[in-house]
């Protein structure tokens, strides 16, 4: 028996050794963008940046963990970084320091909205200090460019081996200087050019993301305009579209149209800025607008035999704290502006949370 043995066991480890497992099914890779709205380079904000022992990244340091586990960040920039060509800033113009693009990509952001109604704030040599400062510091810009070709051209991105890709317009200027044939370029919301460039990037990606700057400022609710433009744009291949401007929250809203499905934040309202400041908590829930904001994580799916597409949206209700009573008054000599999460905290936080998710329907 003992001699049986031993055969027996080879044969069987002999055929252990010949079968091939089975590969495990390929999973489905995932892709997670946050994107905050306006940042605002208000003097105050400057001050408070320069106050804090962390610069820039103390005025949000708050959502570091919520960027540190995102694949791309996005914001809309809406200031010119110039400190070379440009002026001092001053109120409804601004200019940013030369630390700001460091303090961003340090924070985690990737890609950045230049076309916007301040994108000319510096004139056009501001403008194009303001692309070399992103370039230098590792972001993406989408929306502007030192021509009109570059300003038009998707910023298309890759991660896990899918390609975004991003596109961004205006539908305002303070000042248009786009100069045919000569300069920089912003790229201005125009309906055909804007549907025929989401077909094009459509066909280079498997993911478009769009950032437009629109709308009425102050107000809760976007346009019928806005909302016709919402819908063609995720018929003609839009996944995610993220507006700004109106410095308050806009619904964000799925919206199915020509056999696609998509989703629109029509404004994520402030991301920083000074906005607001006299606001303390003790009136009515509608004051202190400004300083609501909402970070949107977009999670977007990639199946092994299918196409990518926009998995799930959700909204991550933004609180900027603002020190300017106590300042005003003496109080303290610090100038402080951060941005925080709207925590459930039983106080002011957990009524803007409320107020935030009301405004966002969600």
């Amino acid at each position: 028996m003992r001699r049986l043995l031993l055969p027996l066991l080879l044969l069987g480890i002999v055929g252990c050794k010949g079968r091939k497992r089975e590969a495990p099914p390929p999973q489905p890779i995932r892709l997670t963008l946050v994107a905050v709205g306006d940042l605002l380079m208000h003097q105050d904000v400057k001050r408070a940046a320069q106050e804090n022992p962390n610069g820039y990244k103390g005025l949000w340091g708050d959502l570091q963990p919520l960027f540190e586990g995102a694949d791309l960040v996005s914001g809309n920039l809406e200031t010119p970084i110039a400190p070379r060509t440009g002026a001092p800033g001053r109120p409804f113009v601004f200019n940013a320091p030369a630390e700001l693009p460091n303090a961003l990509k340090a924070s985690g952001f990737t890609v950045l909205s230049t076309a916007n109604n301040h994108a000319f704030d510096q004139g056009t040599q501001g403008a194009l200090e303001t692309l070399e400062r992103l370039e230098s510091a590792g972001l993406s810009s989408v929306g502007s460019g030192r021509d009109r070709a570059e300003a038009e051209t998707a910023r298309i991105l890759e991660r896990k081996g899918v390609r975004i890709a991003f596109l961004a317009f205006t539908d305002l200027f303070n000042a248009n200087l786009n100069q045919e044939g000569r300069g920089p370029w912003v790229r201005r919301l125009e309906e055909g050019a804007l549907l025929q460039a989401l077909r094009t990037a459509r066909a280079q990606a498997d993911l478009v993301v769009v950032s437009v700057h629109w709308g009425n400022e102050y107000e809760h609710l976007p346009r019928p305009r806005q909302r016709q433009l919402a819908r063609e744009m995720i018929g003609e291949g839009a996944d995610l579209v993220i507006g700004h401007h109106p410095h308050v929250l806009q619904p964000l809203e799925w919206i199915e149209a020509n056999g696609r499905r998509g989703a629109v934040a029509f404004s994520l309202g402030n991301f920083i800025s000074n906005q607001d400041r006299k606001y303390e908590g003790c009136t009515d829930v509608a004051e202190g607008d400004s300083r609501d904001g909402a970070a949107l994580v977009a999670v977007f799916r990639k199946d092994p035999s299918g196409p990518a597409r926009l998995e799930s949206v959700r909204t991550e209700p933004l609180w900027t704290e603002n020190n300017w009573a106590a300042f005003a008054s003496g109080r303290t000599r610090r100038r402080e502006i951060r941005v925080v999460r709207a925590s459930a905290d039983g106080g002011i936080l957990e009524r803007r949370r409320q107020r935030i998710q009301q405004i966002l329907g969600q």
